[in-house]
């Protein structure tokens, strides 16, 4: 009877002894509230990451036409705007005439074709020796007028115009008002229609007399013109540099948006790009002074930052959903 007794309660203790040596098995709604809570962390985290930003590759940036530059100093400019219209460069514009009065055999150019110094324009046969020779180009460029047809007389008339047509005038017309700010050597922004037509120049000459038709005085900017973008007769807007400001921290005004009731510029870092809000001083139209929420050197999207500001509602919206 002992002998059973102190066996019953071995068993009692070794089972004691197991339940507390044995790690219990959580339930399975503990599980999944764990897990659930691991998810969500999970979840929190890649929302901090990409909450607010936009990355986009090398290739997504140079697709979409974003120019990127750096935040740095710049000059300020006070402008004066004015109205004018591209012409003929006249010093570099030549009429061609015949040497010698004759019947002209032959025409090889017309108005629009791209000729060289000294090429042939003509054919002339001379009244007087009955011998013919060449009508060339004195320079080179374009034909701008004609006056010549096979079988003709030449005389003294004018056969032909060439302008050399890779430098123009910008004929700016002045107010009366204006004319006291306007000087030789002066800047000028020239732009027209299509926004992607911009040029500078500077002022060449200011006339010393007004034009009584509509009370303006002419002056004259000097434009680079070896591309052929600017044609004689194209209305264009001009800036006229006055003066200038230089400031610590300036950016295109193109990359200036608004975002959230804020005026943001759009920084490149490690994670894309995100709207930095800043707050800005002066400006001229193609610069903008920042005074706050910006450094040096940092790395900016400047033409097409409108695209950045797309990609980032398109973003916000998904996270809305």
């Amino acid at each position: 009877m002992n002998t059973k007794v102190m066996l019953i309660a071995l068993l009692v203790t070794l089972a004691g002894c197991g339940s507390e040596s044995a790690p219990q098995k959580p339930s399975a709604s503990a599980e999944h509230s764990a897990e659930d809570e691991g998810h969500e962390e999970d979840g929190d985290q890649h929302e901090e990451s990409g909450e607010g930003r936009v990355a986009l590759s090398e290739e997504q940036v140079k697709t979409a036409g974003i120019g990127l530059e750096q935040v740095g100093p710049a000059a300020i400019r006070e402008t004066l705007p004015v109205y004018g219209a591209i012409a003929p460069n006249a010093e570099r514009v030549r009429d061609v005439g015949a040497r010698f009065p004759g019947i002209i055999r032959n025409v090889s150019k017309k108005i629009g074709d791209e000729v060289r110094q000294g090429e042939t324009l003509a054919t002339v046969e001379s009244n007087e020796s009955l011998q013919t020779y060449p009508v060339v180009a004195p320079l080179s460029g374009t034909v701008i007028a004609r006056n010549a047809n096979s079988g003709e007389q030449t005389g003294e008339k004018v056969l032909f115009a060439i302008a050399d047509l890779s430098t123009v005038w910008v004929e700016l017309s002045l107010f009366p008002r204006d004319i006291a700010k306007v000087k030789v050597g002066q800047i000028v922004q020239v732009g027209a229609s299509d926004p992607g037509l911009q040029g500078e120049g500077k002022i060449v000459y200011v006339a010393p007399f007004g034009t009584s038709a509509n009370q303006t005085l002419t002056a004259r900017v000097l434009l680079d013109n070896k591309e052929r973008r600017w044609a004689p007769g194209l209305y264009v807007t001009a800036n006229v540099t006055l003066s200038q400001s230089p400031v610590p921290l300036a950016v295109r005004s193109d990359a200036l948006q608004s975002w959230e009731e804020n005026t943001v510029v759009f920084v490149r870092g490690d994670e894309g790009f995100e709207p930095r809000p800043v707050q800005s001083g002066r400006t001229d139209g193609q610069w903008v002074e920042i005074t706050q929420g910006l450094q040096a050197g940092e790395t900016y999207a400047a033409a097409n930052s409108f695209i950045v500001k797309a990609e980032l509602g398109k973003g916000s919206a998904e996270h809305g959903h």
